[in-house]
C-alpha cells in the first residue's frame, strides 16, 4: 500500500491569454457600437444609410472624367452614365487657388509666402521648437507682403525698422510709465515712417518685384490671407477688449462695452458692405483705401468683439485668489496680468478660441457678396458663368468644401493637442 503524497509545484502557471471577446478590435465593437440593444440599432442604421451613400457616391466619384475641355465634352465621354465631371478642377484649378488676374508666371510667389507661414507660426505653436526661429515669425508680415503684393522691398524694410525704433523707444519710457512708453513709442514709430516714405521713392527699383493691385487677388489665396490676418490682428485686440471691460476706469470700460455689443449685434455681411460702400463716404475726395486693408478691418473688429467675451470667461473662471496672489507678489497691473492672470485665461479660452477663429476662417467666403472673388466668389462667377463649365456646381463645391475642411480640421487638431499639453482641465 502506497501513501497519497499531494503534488507541489515549483514554478507558477504561466498567464493564459484572454478570450478574443476581451481584447483587440472585437472589444472595441462590442464596447462602442453594440453595447446594448440601443445602440445596436443605431449602429445597424448608421452602416446600412453609410452603404447607401457610398453605392451613389463611390461609383460617381472613381468613373469620373478629369480630362475633358468642357462640360459638353464630359457629357459626351460618359455617353449618359452618371459619373463626376472633374476636369473643371484640373482646367481651372489656377483660378480656383490664385483668382483668374493674378499673373500666371508669378504663382511661385503666393506659393512660396504659404510655404514660409508655416515656417513662422511653427515656433509659436510648438514651444520646443528654438526661440531663435521667432525672427522669421517677426519678419514674415513683412516678407509675405512683398511677395504677395510685390514692390521693392525697401517699403516693408523699413516699416519693420519703424516697430523696431518704436519697441526700443517703448523700453526706455516704459521704466517710469506704461502709458508714457506705448505714446512716446507710437510718435517715435509714426515719425520714423514719416521720414522713411522719402528713402522709399528714392529706392523704389531695389529689389522689386512686380506689383499687383488687390483687385487680382482671389481663389483661396484670398481665403488664406484674410483668415490669417484677422485672426492674428484679433487675437491681441480681443485681448485688450476684454481688459478694457473688466476695467475700473468708466470711459475705457463703456468704450469697450460699447464697441463689443455693437460689433456682436450686426452682422458681418453689413459690415463688409460697410467697408465696401460706406466707408468711402467718410474719407476725403480722392482718397483711395485698399478694398482688403478695409475688408481686414472689418473682419477684424467682427472677430476681436467675440474673442473678448471668451477671453472675458477666461478670466471670469479665475478664482480670486489668483488677482490676491498676484497682489501679494507685489506685482503691478501689467506684471500680474502677463505673468500670472492671462496665461491661466488664455489656457481656459482655448476652444472658445479656435471655435471662433475657425468660423472666421469659414466667414471669409463672405466677401464674395462684395465682389471679391475668393474660392466661392472664383466658382460663383467667372467660372459657372463662362459657356464651358455653365452647370457644373458639385465637383467645384466639393473642392471647395474639401480645401476648407482641411484647414478647418487642422485648426481643430491642434487646439485638442494643445489643450492635452497644457491641461486645461486643471487636474
Amino acid at each position: 500500500m502506497t501513501d497519497n503524497i499531494a503534488f507541489v509545484r515549483h514554478d507558477t502557471l504561466p498567464p493564459a491569454p484572454p478570450p478574443p471577446s476581451e481584447t483587440g478590435a472585437i472589444k472595441w465593437v462590442r464596447e462602442n457600437l453594440f453595447s446594448n440593444v440601443l445602440n445596436s440599432v443605431l449602429t445597424l442604421l448608421a452602416l446600412y444609410f453609410i452603404y447607401r451613400i457610398a453605392v451613389g457616391f463611390l461609383p460617381w466619384m472613381l468613373n469620373g472624367i478629369w480630362d475633358a475641355p468642357s462640360l459638353q465634352a464630359c457629357r459626351e465621354i460618359l455617353n449618359g452614365e452618371s459619373a463626376g465631371c472633374f476636369a473643371v478642377l484640373t482646367e481651372r484649378w489656377n483660378q480656383l487657388l490664385f483668382g483668374f488676374k493674378y499673373p500666371t508666371d508669378q504663382y511661385w510667389r503666393p506659393s512660396l509666402a504659404f510655404i514660409l507661414l508655416f515656417a513662422s507660426v511653427a515656433p509659436v505653436l510648438f514651444s520646443k521648437l528654438p526661440r531663435k526661429m521667432l525672427i522669421l515669425t517677426a519678419a514674415y508680415p513683412f516678407i509675405g507682403f512683398w511677395l504677395i503684393w510685390g514692390g521693392t522691398i525697401v517699403a516693408p524694410v523699413l516699416i519693420a525698422l519703424g516697430f523696431v525704433f518704436g519697441y526700443v523707444v517703448f523700453t526706455r519710457f516704459e521704466k517710469n510709465s506704461f502709458a508714457a512708453g506705448l505714446i512716446s513709442a507710437i510718435i517715435a514709430a509714426l515719425v520714423f515712417w514719416y521720414i522713411a516714405g522719402f528713402v522709399s521713392e528714392a529706392l523704389s527699383g531695389v529689389l522689386a518685384l512686380e506689383p499687383v493691385p488687390s483687385r487680382d487677388m482671389g481663389g483661396f489665396m484670398l481665403n488664406i490671407i484674410l483668415g490669417t490676418v484677422c485672426v492674428s490682428l484679433s487675437l491681441p485686440i480681443g485681448i485688450l477688449l476684454a481688459l478694457g471691460r473688466q476695467s475700473r476706469m468708466p470711459i475705457i470700460k463703456g468704450i469697450c462695452v460699447v464697441f463689443i455689443e455693437f460689433i456682436r449685434g450686426v452682422p458681418l455681411i453689413t459690415l463688409l458692405f460697410v467697408a465696401n460702400v460706406v466707408l468711402a463716404y467718410f474719407l476725403p475726395p480722392g482718397t483711395t483705401f485698399d478694398l482688403i486693408l478695409r475688408v481686414i478691418i472689418m473682419i477684424t473688429m467682427f472677430s476681436s468683439a467675440y474673442i473678448a467675451e471668451v477671453i472675458r470667461g477666461g478670466l471670469a473662471a479665475l478664482p480670486k485668489g489668483q488677482y490676491e496672489a498676484a497682489d501679494s507678489l507685489g506685482l503691478d497691473y501689467a506684471q500680474s496680468m502677463r505673468l500670472i492672470i492671462l496665461p491661466q485665461a488664455l489656457k481656459i479660452s482655448i476652444p472658445g478660441i479656435v471655435n471662433v477663429a475657425v468660423g472666421l476662417f469659414k466667414d471669409t467666403t463672405l466677401v464674395s457678396v462684395i465682389s471679391m472673388f475668393d474660392l466661392v466668389g472664383m466658382i460663383r462667377g467667372p467660372i459657372l458663368a463662362s459657356t464651358e463649365w455653365n452647370g457644373v456646381y458639385w465637383e467645384l463645391f466639393g473642392a471647395a468644401s474639401f480645401l476648407f475642411f482641411i484647414v478647418c480640421y487642422g485648426i481643430s487638431q491642434y487646439s485638442q493637442w494643445l489643450e492635452r499639453q497644457l491641461a486645461t482641465d486643471h487636474r
